[in-house]
C-alpha cells in the first residue's frame, strides 16, 4: 500500500499558480501508488487560534470548526505539502491560519507531526526569492520544522506572477512532479 500523502493549498485563487503546482505534486505522488488528498484551504472554515491553551492541558482543540477533520488526518499523514503564493513577503494569510493551528497537534500529549515528511510549494511575483519575501516563508518552513521534528524533503519555488504563469514553467512543473514522487516513495 502506498503512502498517505496530503496537500493543502493555500491560495485564494483554486487555480493560481501555487494550485497549479500542487496540482503537479499530486500527480507525481498518485504516479508511484500513494493515496493523494488535496485541500483548498480558502474554501475551509478554519477559525483563528483564540489562544486559550486548553489543547495545551488536554491535547484537543475546542475550536468547533473544519480543522477538527484536518487534525486527524495530519496524525494519520505520512507525507504533508504545502503549497502558497507568497503575499505581502510570506506565505499567505489562509496558509499561515491554518499553521497556526498545528498548535494543538504538539502538546504535553505528544507531537503528531514529528517524523513526518514535508514538501513546500511556492510562487511569487518577483523575480528574486529575497525581494519577493519567499525566503521569509521558507525560513519559517525551516524553524517549524525543526522545532517539530519534521523533515523537509524539498521546496519548490519560482516566479509567477499572473495566473497561468507556471503552466508556461515545464522545468518548475517537473521539480514540483519530482516532489511528489519523492514524498510517495516507500522507504
Amino acid at each position: 500500500m502506498g503512502k498517505n500523502v496530503l496537500i493543502f493549498k493555500g491560495s485564494p485563487r483554486e487555480h493560481g499558480n501555487s494550485s497549479t503546482l500542487a496540482k503537479k505534486a499530486a500527480e507525481g505522488a498518485k504516479s508511484t501508488g500513494a493515496e493523494v488528498e488535496s485541500f483548498f484551504l480558502h474554501h475551509l472554515d478554519i477559525r483563528a487560534c483564540d489562544a486559550c491553551d486548553t489543547c495545551q492541558e488536554t491535547g484537543v482543540c475546542i475550536l468547533m470548526d473544519d480543522m477538527q477533520m484536518l487534525y486527524q488526518k495530519l496524525r494519520e499523514a505520512d507525507a504533508i505539502i504545502i503549497a502558497s503564493p507568497i503575499y505581502w513577503f510570506t506565505m499567505s494569510a489562509q496558509t499561515k491560519l491554518f499553521i497556526d493551528r498545528w498548535y494543538a497537534l504538539e502538546s504535553p500529549q505528544g507531537n503528531a507531526l514529528k517524523g513526518k515528511q514535508f514538501g513546500i510549494l511556492l510562487t511569487y511575483g518577483d523575480t528574486d526569492p529575497y525581494s519577493s519575501g519567499a525566503i521569509n516563508a521558507i525560513r519559517t518552513f525551516q524553524d517549524m520544522m525543526r522545532y517539530l521534528g519534521g523533515t523537509i524533503s524539498g521546496i519548490v519555488y519560482g516566479s509567477a506572477m499572473d495566473v497561468g504563469d507556471v503552466s508556461k514553467q515545464p522545468e518548475l512543473l517537473e521539480r514540483a512532479y519530482k516532489l511528489g514522487q519523492k514524498l510517495a516513495a516507500t522507504d
